[in-house]
C-alpha cells in the first residue's frame, strides 16, 4: 500500500496510529505530497479528486480517502483489536468520540488557515474567534468524558481525540488548552505515551 502523506497532518497521524496498532506500518510506503487548501497538488489529485491527504492507494490501485475510511479499512485487517467496535453502545460511543475529535480538528485547521492561507486583507477575525470557540467547547466536552476514555486499549474515538489534542500542542500552544481541563490533561499524558502515538508525533517536513 502507498499513502499520500504530510508529516504535519493530524488526519494522516490518525491513519498512521491505526497502521501501527494493526501491524500494517511496514506495509505502507509514504509518498511525498504538498496538500494545501488553495494550491492543488496533482500528485494527490491523480488518485483523489479532492486532492487531500490522507489518500491510501491499495495494491489493486484503488484509492481510499478520508481518514475515517482509511482507518476503518486498516482496522478491518486486524478486527480483533476492536478499533471500530462492531455494534451496540460501544460502537456509537467510539464513532461519536471520533466525530468530536474530527470536529475539533476541522475548526482548528480552519482557524489556522484563516491566518496562513488567506491574504491579510480578507481575514475575518470574528470568524476565527467563532472557530476557536468550537475548539474550546470541544475541549470542555473531552474533559467531561475523560474518565471514560481508555489510555491503553483505544478505539477510533480515543485515537482521534488524542490526535486532536496533539495537534493543538503542535500548532496552537498559545491556547494553553490544559488550563481548566485537568481530567483531559491526565488522560492525554498517558495516551500520548503509547508507542503508536510517540512514533507519529507531527513534525515539519
Amino acid at each position: 500500500m502507498k499513502l499520500l502523506f504530510a508529516p504535519t497532518s493530524p488526519y494522516v497521524r490518525k491513519v498512521m496510529v491505526c497502521a501501527h496498532l494493526t501491524g500494517q506500518r511496514d506495509n505502507i510506503e509514504l509518498l511525498d505530497s504538498a496538500a494545501h487548501p488553495i494550491r492543488r497538488d496533482t500528485r494527490i489529485a491523480a488518485h483523489n479528486p479532492l486532492a487531500k491527504v490522507p489518500t491510501l492507494i491499495l495494491e489493486s490501485g484503488k484509492a481510499l480517502y478520508d481518514s475515517r475510511v482509511i482507518c476503518e479499512y486498516l482496522a478491518s485487517l486486524k478486527s480483533e483489536l476492536q478499533l471500530f467496535p462492531a455494534d451496540g453502545d460501544a460502537r456509537w460511543t467510539a464513532l461519536a468520540q471520533q466525530a468530536l475529535g474530527d470536529g475539533l480538528l476541522d475548526a482548528a485547521l480552519l482557524a489556522r488557515y484563516e491566518l496562513t492561507a488567506r491574504p491579510a486583507e480578507f481575514q475575518w477575525p470574528t470568524w476565527r474567534e467563532a472557530l476557536l470557540t468550537k475548539v474550546g467547547a470541544s475541549l470542555d466536552a473531552i474533559d467531561s468524558m475523560a474518565s471514560e476514555l481508555s489510555a491503553d486499549r483505544p478505539t477510533i474515538g480515543e485515537i482521534t481525540i488524542g490526535c486532536a489534542l496533539g495537534y493543538l500542542d503542535f500548532r496552537f500552544p498559545e491556547l494553553n488548552w490544559r488550563a481548566g481541563h485537568p481530567a483531559a490533561t491526565r488522560w492525554n499524558a498517558a495516551f500520548q505515551d503509547l508507542p503508536a502515538m510517540r512514533a507519529t508525533r507531527p513534525h515539519e517536513g
